[in-house]
């Protein structure tokens, strides 16, 4: 993959026209939410009660239930829907999925893992540039775009993570990358909760990630491809993730620069001996540019550049009462997916 952002023109012709807003969210509600309709400005909503109660039922027959739901969208978006109210608060809304079947993360920035190894001394595997790295993770408890950070201890080494996430229809095994494409039927941003002082003794056991990956938060909404025009790309997100901690940025890497594989290649790598079920989301990992003005998207991120570059690490992790905020804006300005914010609390 190429290092800088470049624009396929296939994928500009097929993705930049917007054919239709719809973003979709869950209000709180039962396990599973209640599925909303939302507009293209994110203050107005509408129940879709009356075509299907939740995201997971939406997906388990898409083909059916979004035609449905974008009339719905037209509607609301020209105004003249009943029954639609204001959304002016988005601590009404859990994750777009509250839980779902399949949670996978990968890590295709390779310039996050580079400097992960640099740090400690190791060189960069030759497989890392051959193969996508994912594991699957905790998908059973979600947080929505509001709901705090809480955990009982802030020793943990409590970091965020900014990173794009895609949600997929039925994948059936084997699907071939030039395929995978088009089962990808929603897009997001999550912040990945990681605590880092717990994931090194976990990795020593040779067993992967447990109790270092608490609970992820998701964005307001989850989007159509095709209402983000030049954002997507059909095979990635394109344009900054703007990361805050207490009011202040920390960074804003491009989602669509130094993306060593992208969505499709991610998903069929995923998919070499499963097959992945209606409701699947498949997580980016760590959006990191090489461009070192760009800043991180995370804590560690930062602290190992420190120690490439200082010797020690200087920048602490997550402290009670600090506050994250991640927003993705398309390079015109927009936040499509509107913002996570979050406050760290102790868990009672």
């Amino acid at each position: 993959m190429e290092s800088e952002t470049s624009l396929d023109p296939i994928r500009i012709c097929i993705f930049k026209k917007r054919e239709g807003q719809m973003k979709l969210a869950s209000m709180r509600g039962g396990r599973d939410g209640a599925l909303i309709i939302v507009s293209d400005d994110l203050s107005r909503a509408a129940l879709a009660e009356g075509i299907v109660p939740t995201l997971q039922a939406a997906l388990d027959n898409w083909d059916t239930i979004e035609p449905k739901l974008r009339r719905v969208a037209d509607s609301l978006e020209a105004g003249h829907l009943k029954g639609s109210f204001d959304l002016d608060d988005f601590s009404m809304l859990t994750a777009p999925l509250p839980r779902c079947f399949n949670w996978s993360d990968g890590s295709v920035y390779l310039n996050h893992m580079e400097l992960v190894r640099r740090a400690r001394g190791a060189e960069m595997p030759a497989s890392f540039l051959e193969e996508p790295l994912i594991y699957q993770g905790g998908s059973d408890d979600f947080m929505g775009c509001r709901d705090p950070i809480d955990l009982p201890d802030d020793d943990w080494g409590i970091d965020f993570e900014a990173e794009v996430a895609v949600i997929l229809d039925d994948v059936p095994m084997g699907v071939a990358e030039e395929d995978a494409g088009k089962h990808i039927k929603l897009v997001t941003i999550v912040n990945d909760v990681s605590l880092r002082n717990i994931i090194p003794g976990e990795l020593a056991k040779g067993f992967g990630f447990y109790q270092g990956k608490p609970a992820s938060a998701f964005a307001p909404v989850v989007v159509v491809p095709d209402a983000l025009g030049v954002a997507w790309d059909g095979a990635k997100l394109i344009g900054p993730m703007v990361c805050e901690i207490n009011g202040s940025e920390y960074g804003r890497p491009d989602a669509g620069v130094d993306m060593n594989f992208e969505f499709p290649r991610l998903i069929s790598h995923a998919a070499r001996t499963r097959r992945l079920s209606a409701g699947t989301i498949i997580g980016s990992g760590t959006v990191s540019n090489r461009d070192r003005e760009t800043g991180s998207s995370c804590i560690a991120e930062a602290r190992m550049i420190e120690i490439i570059e200082e010797g020690a690490p200087r920048t602490p992790f997550l402290k009670f009462d600090d506050k994250v905020r991640i927003a993705f804006h398309t390079r015109e300005g927009a936040m499509p997916f509107g913002d996570i914010e979050q406050c760290v609390i102790r868990a009672q």
